[in-house]
């Protein structure tokens, strides 16, 4: 051990700080504790995993900097981090995916570059390009993406099997497919750690093929594409239109596919729907598994939101998951964007996360939909709940049912829409003072009547569904 070490480290703190100045310093970098330097690695304390990734990401370069001139370049990272709280039982020790992982094999000084079928390179020491996050441990699993998950999961655990091979998973951006093709590229290179996977977007593919036109390379570049295993392109949608690309796309597809290689796309549509795009390799993504992959449902986010609470050390209460449950739109990106909306806010005002921190992040991060409630609406969903047929609301019948029914009406439509009390009276067919007391009457029963409570509940869930 090199006894020295905290010295060290305290001048690269002088040297990120110098950088970043005193706020996103004292956000970021007072609360990290060097504990132990042996063999080239320093190990740091941080308080959650969201720190591990800022150091990943926005201050990767101003980190690998000062840690190169202080410690020298074969420096490598480890965080220790406690996924529960303060609980040291909970600490874990996770390597720095900007240096080494089983799926990004490169020194800590290494630049993060896209595989290049230029290079001159063995194919077996081809980088995977995989982000270790996105993995099948991490993944919700709800009804809106059980069949791509399950697809996905007998493909990473089968690969030598091709029944659907290829694999062509398509939904809106931000619903989690780029984590689930990962997820597959990630458990081949564990389970065959010699496979040649390859994790690529569209347009660093097409950037490719565009330099390969260029060098008179179209040849080399497609043999080097011809001995992947397991091929990954994400948002295949932006091929529309490009021929050349197309061209070359089109011998690597069959090669792979002849030699029983898996093909893996993403798509934010179908197959069918992809405009500028030549029949027969539209052809060619049916020929295994279509499957879409749909925004998760309430409970999927909830679940999604618990787990990416947890991922970053948070415990958050019931009542935040459920007020951002019921408001985001179900996207996965945007609910990963409200948590960590929740923890920078919270950390820089040094407040508790509650339900009221949580609408405030939500007015600036999500567009959230207001669902309008009308008369009709309301009268609907009562006569529903009272097993009643809704003309009979509107009649003379003083019936036990039909009064009761009659009188939630009233305090919703108070309670929902903006019609005055005349304005109901007059759509019920009833006099003002009668809506006055009708509303008042629900309203003081509903803290000592469970039975009209949970119908109240009942009929507002209805309204929420239309």
């Amino acid at each position: 051990m090199n006894e020295n070490f905290q010295e060290l480290w305290n001048g690269c703190l002088e040297i990120i700080h110098d950088n970043i100045g005193d706020e996103k310093f004292d956000t970021w970098f007072k609360c990290a504790k060097a504990v132990s330097y042996n063999d080239d690695v320093l190990t740091l304390e941080l308080p959650s995993m969201f720190y591990k990734e800022q150091y990943e990401g926005v201050y990767y370069e101003i980190l690998r900097m000062s840690l190169q001139r202080k410690f020298g370049k074969e420096v490598k990272l480890v965080y220790n981090v406690a996924m529960v709280g303060g609980d040291t039982a909970s600490v874990v020790h996770i390597p720095s995916t900007r240096q080494s992982s089983i799926a990004v094999n490169k020194s800590f000084t290494s630049a993060q570059r896209p595989a290049s079928p230029f290079a001159n390179v063995q194919y077996a020491d081809v980088d995977p390009q995989l982000n270790p996050a996105y993995n099948f441990d991490n993944y919700c699993v709800g009804q809106s993406n059980h069949l791509p998950f399950v697809t996905a999961e007998f493909i990473a655990n089968h690969p030598e099997k091709t029944d659907f091979n290829p694999f062509f998973l398509y939904g809106e951006v931000g619903v989690g497919k780029t984590h689930l093709i990962q997820a597959i590229g990630l458990r081949i290179k564990e389970t065959r750690p010699n496979s040649r996977v390859l994790y690529v977007t569209y347009r660093e593919f097409q950037n490719q093929c565009s330099t390969a036109y260029m060098q008179h390379k179209v040849p080399d570049f497609i043999r080097w594409y011809e001995n992947i295993d397991v091929l990954l392109i994400d948002d295949l949608q932006e091929i529309s239109g490009k021929d050349g690309t197309m061209n070359v796309l089109f011998p690597i597809f069959n090669h792979l596919h002849q030699h029983g290689k898996h093909l893996i796309f993403t798509s934010d549509r179908a197959p069918v729907d992809l405009d500028g795009v030549t029949d027969r390799l539209i052809d060619r993504f049916k020929w295994g598994v279509v499957a879409e992959m749909k925004k998760p449902d309430l409970q999927l986010r909830k679940a999604i939101l618990k787990s990416k609470a947890e991922h970053n050390g948070l415990d958050l209460p019931q009542e935040v998951i459920d007020v951002i449950a019921d408001n985001a739109d179900g996207s996965v990106r945007q609910l990963e964007g409200i948590v960590m909306g929740l923890i920078t806010t919270s950390i820089a005002r040094r407040v508790p996360i509650d339900a009221d921190l949580a609408r405030e992040v939500m007015q600036h991060t999500v567009k959230v939909q207001r669902h309008t409630i009308n008369f009709d609406m309301i009268v609907e969903a009562t006569a529903g709940f009272y097993h009643l047929n809704p003309d009979v609301i509107f009649s003379k019948s003083r019936v036990r049912d039909i009064a009761d029914a009659r009188q939630m009406i009233m305090y919703l439509a108070h309670k929902h829409t903006k019609l005055s009390s005349p304005a109901i009276g007059a759509k019920l067919n009833r006099r003002h003072a009668t809506v006055l007391h009708g509303i008042s009457a629900i309203a003081d029963r509903i803290p000592f009547c469970k039975d009209l409570s949970a119908a109240l509940e009942a009929i507002e869930a209805d309204l929420k569904r239309m």
